[in-house]
């Protein structure tokens, strides 16, 4: 069997895995969090609403893969298993069945900030340990700071 070895090692190497382990499991439970209101949306900025959970759920699919991807290349394995995202996800669950849109926005604002919060802390982490992760997640508290700030002008 073939084995995936990478520039790190050592305290950087788990450093920077648990970073973009964490990182992971924030994105994929976002990309899950944002289609369930998606679907169960309803009120009348349902339109608008409806599109930037769209935009949202975009955002995590694309970076959770280039950010599993990375892990693969310091080779460690990413674990995306759902029981692993059940598990550790510190996102708010949304309620079942209908989301009124100023509940979707106000759960929607709560979650990305605390996403943006973790993202920093990475940052943070990663930065002697590894630029080239900590670039990755640059990229995505950037946008996800564009989310927060967009669905907090809604409220």
């Amino acid at each position: 069997m073939a084995t995936i070895t990478g520039p790190l090692s050592g305290d950087a190497k788990n450093t920077v895995v648990e970073a973009l382990q964490g990182a992971l499991v924030d994105l994929i439970d976002l990309s899950l969090v944002a289609k369930q209101s998606h679907w169960n949306l309803i009120g009348s900025h349902f339109r608008p609403i409806h599109l930037q959970l769209d935009e949202v759920t975009d955002l995590a699919r694309t970076h959770m893969d280039t950010i599993a991807e990375r892990v693969v290349a310091l080779g460690a394995n990413p674990d995306g298993r759902a029981a692993t995202v059940s598990r550790e996800t510190k996102l708010q669950q949304p309620d079942g069945g209908w989301q009124e849109d100023g509940k979707v926005v106000a759960t929607m604002t709560d979650i990305l900030g605390g996403i943006s919060k973790r993202m920093y802390e990475r940052i943070a982490a990663t930065e002697e340990a590894d630029p080239v992760s900590q670039d990755l997640l640059i990229a995505v508290a950037q946008e996800v700071d564009k989310q927060h700030w967009m669905f907090q002008a809604q409220r």
